[in-house]
């Protein structure tokens, strides 16, 4: 049961993340997240009330509030990246981030011990950063949105390293936290009443997106609770696999050799530093 709620996981982030690429394309980026984040706030709010809560405590709470900072920038960001970038590249360069840089805080801060296989993926990732950025030309070339892609990685690490600080009997309110936190977040970014206007097309991908991202993340988190929590991760991990293979076939997206050389290694860093 795990293992199938993790690749739900997966494909429910890869989706949100497409839908909310074509929807910042046509509005700005805040204002996606911000439809999304209201979405999110109403289904797990709703749902929190029926799932069992018996060690739910405040600093529980408060761990969920600080996660929906990392999420609503990350998001944020990441939605950024892909209204100026490629799709098929973005995506895997913030999920990288959003994958070492915890674990990075966990051996500096924490004094986590690591295998030989997760030093591997640090090393992998070095490279994988390089070629995936490298080259030449203006914001809309090549590697545009690469900077804001790793920002995003950055706070979406935030998310997930708060979210693990959270008990197994918390229920989802500390998720429900999350969604009302990140909302708040991204609001003063979306004021200006001309960017909340959008056609149906336009409010249903962002309206889906949060949808299908309010879905990834609590199956995430019950994925956590039924199996390994590596296990979990490494699955989830692959998300990026479903922006990048629509970015290609339904964008008709092009990437260099190299750019390609480091999707590979980003991938192979993914797993090796999650496991």
């Amino acid at each position: 049961m795990g293992i199938a709620l993790a690749l739900v996981s997966a494909l429910c982030f890869g989706l949100s993340d497409f839908a909310a690429g074509l929807a910042a394309r046509r509005l700005h980026s805040a204002v996606v997240v911000l439809v999304g984040q209201i979405c999110g706030v109403v289904i797990v709010s709703t749902l929190a009330f029926v799932v069992a809560d018996p060690h739910l405590t405040g600093g529980d709470l408060g761990w969920g509030a600080v996660s929906g900072i990392g999420t609503g920038l990350g998001a944020a960001f990441l939605f950024q990246a892909m209204k100026v970038g490629r799709f098929s590249l973005v995506v895997p360069l913030s999920d990288v981030a959003g994958v070492a840089v915890p674990v990075a805080i966990g051996v500096l801060l924490l004094h986590d011990k690591l295998s030989g296989l997760v030093w591997c993926g640090f090393a992998i990732a070095v490279p994988a950063i390089w070629l995936m950025t490298s080259g030449h030309g203006p914001r809309t070339g090549p590697t545009a949105g690469t900077s804001w892609a790793l920002l995003s990685g950055a706070a979406f690490a935030l998310q997930y390293v708060a979210l693990a600080q959270t008990g197994a009997g918390t229920g989802l309110w500390p998720l429900a936290l999350n969604r009302v936190v990140a909302a708040v977040t991204v609001a003063p970014l979306a004021e200006r009443r001309e960017r909340l206007r959008m056609n149906r097309r336009t409010a249903a991908l962002a309206a889906g997106s949060g949808v299908l991202g309010t879905t990834a993340i609590a199956a995430f988190l019950l994925a956590s609770r039924e199996q390994a929590l590596s296990v979990a991760v490494v699955l989830t991990s692959l998300y990026p696999a479903v922006p990048v293979l629509l970015g290609l076939t339904l964008l008709h997206e092009h990437l260099t050799r190299r750019q390609l050389a480091g999707l590979a290694c980003a991938t192979a860093t993914v797993v090796l530093v999650s496991s």
